[in-house]
């Protein structure tokens, strides 16, 4: 059997974390099979789908490197296939015609809890001889009336659900558009599904699809229903929690690997490990190991995963990322040898690209303002003999490398009998505008001499500026 699995995301909202884990899921299992993973959009909620939704989905996929091997297909291309076999069920007798009024299903409902009975379509039309004129109706299946429906999951075990809880469900609306419930049967046959790897809140429809399945003697796929992701707090995740869509993760500087590699881990595990790559998992992925118990998403967690993958990714995969970042920040570069020198020198602190941006701005931009803070303890009265010295000594060296600077910055400390950091800082604070930044001398060469001294004689007006207001 060739296994075959799928990914059905609506297009009404961004593609999140939890969908997210539910593609790397379904794209693991077939590739480790070597089977097929389809891409399946479920666009049949025509009021909120959008194609905004459709295209970030499609660009999350692409970003996350997970490749369809089919698709992406549209269930609104295929009504008049979901129309002729709600039809044959009418005509068979498995389902039938729903004259209902909103009105009157809402006054059905008030009564039954006012009775304190669960609100569920009571049947009025299954055996309506004498339809009204002039109502287009619905379609509804005939749920069995007796007996019990098993669900065998692969992460649950055997979950059993009573036909007498399960009413009579509308699988095609009045304008002909079909309902989840439905649609999803007849595609997943159509299309050979074999898995149906799943989020959890998707388990109470399982048994309305298996009796659909039944009625038209459609074998059933594997389940599985993989667990909750909740937030830190126990509660279920939402965009408190950090629960923003894929490619938020991707503008606020994470990796693809890293973000894979984290939401693995959110109800599966491989031993105590960590980190993985795709081919890893590829080679490694079960659904035997997914936990049912519910996971919980941890944005830290994430960020320290995204800084392993800084670590140990090349420094070209790098420097392409690095570059594309600081384009996206409105600044353009051609100086790959420098920008080879920011991620060499920033590789092993920084958690995310967005923060490299923030530590490499300075090498391309000249600060507008000092830090509030930082001009306040470091730029005073006092700073103007270090700088002035700074600027001297640094003018006149003729080899400009992290040594050479490193060791002009300390003569300057000796010379003025003040600490490293006292001339240091005033240094930082004068050339990246604020008092942090890779080691002096690793920033002293990222910026040039030229740069540097141009930085340095505006720190001087600006503190010669402080003592004519003082």
């Amino acid at each position: 059997m060739t296994i075959r699995t799928r990914f059905a995301p609506s297009p009404t909202g961004f593609l999140h974390v939890g969908g997210a884990r539910t593609a790397l899921f379904n794209w693991l299992i077939a590739r480790h099979h070597g089977g097929s993973f389809i891409l399946r959009v479920e666009d049949t909620d025509t009021e909120r789908s959008t194609k905004e939704s459709t295209d970030q989905i499609l660009d999350s996929m692409a970003w996350l490197g997970l490749d369809v091997d089919e698709g992406p297909f549209f269930q609104m291309d295929k009504l008049e296939r979901y129309q002729t076999v709600a039809k044959d069920l009418v005509e068979s007798g498995k389902a039938y015609n729903c004259y209902c009024s909103r009105e009157e299903l809402a006054a059905i409902r008030e009564q039954q809890r006012s009775q304190g009975l669960k609100p569920r379509y009571d049947g009025t039309c299954r055996n309506r001889v004498k339809p009204p004129s002039g109502v287009n109706p619905v379609i509804r299946f005939k749920t069995p009336a007796l007996g019990e429906v098993c669900v065998d999951d692969r992460i649950r075990g055997k979950v059993f659900f009573q036909n007498s809880e399960l009413d009579d469900l509308v699988i095609l609306r009045s304008d002909g558009v079909p309902t989840y419930n439905f649609s999803v049967v007849i595609d997943d046959t159509d299309m050979g599904i074999t898995h149906v790897v799943r989020g959890d809140d998707h388990l109470n429809n399982t048994p309305r699809q298996l009796n659909i399945m039944e009625a038209l003697g459609i074998s059933y796929p594997e389940y599985a229903h993989v667990p909750m992701i909740l937030g830190s707090d126990g509660a279920r995740l939402s965009k408190r929690h950090g629960a923003v869509s894929v490619l938020a993760y991707k503008e606020a500087g994470y990796l693809p690997e890293a973000f894979l590699s984290y939401i693995i881990r959110l109800g599966w595990s491989h031993g105590d490990q960590e980190i993985f790559d795709l081919s890893e998992l590829v080679q490694i992925f079960d659904l035997d190991h997914v936990n049912e118990a519910a996971a919980s998403f941890d944005t830290d967690k994430l960020t320290w995963v995204n800084q392993q993958w800084i670590k140990r990714l090349s420094t070209e995969r790098l420097v392409l990322e690095l570059k594309r970042f600081l384009s996206v920040d409105g600044i353009e570069t051609k100086d790959l040898m420098l920008l080879e020198k920011l991620v060499e020198i920033q590789r092993d602190r920084a958690q995310t690209f967005v923060e490299m941006v923030d530590k490499s701005r300075f090498v391309y931009q000249e600060p507008k303002q000092y830090a509030v803070k930082a001009a306040k303890k470091h730029m005073g009265h006092n700073a103007l003999p270090v700088l002035e010295s700074l600027m001297a000594m640094l003018g006149n060296l003729d080899e400009w490398t992290v040594d050479s600077t490193q060791f002009a910055v300390e003569e300057v400390a000796k010379q003025l009998n003040l600490k490293m950091g006292k001339v240091a800082q005033p240094l930082r604070v004068a050339i990246t505008g604020d008092s942090a930044s890779p080691g002096i001398g690793q920033t002293l060469l990222l910026l040039g001499q030229e740069k540097t001294l141009i930085r340095i004689k505006t720190a001087v007006q600006y503190v010669k500026g402080l003592e004519k207001i003082g």
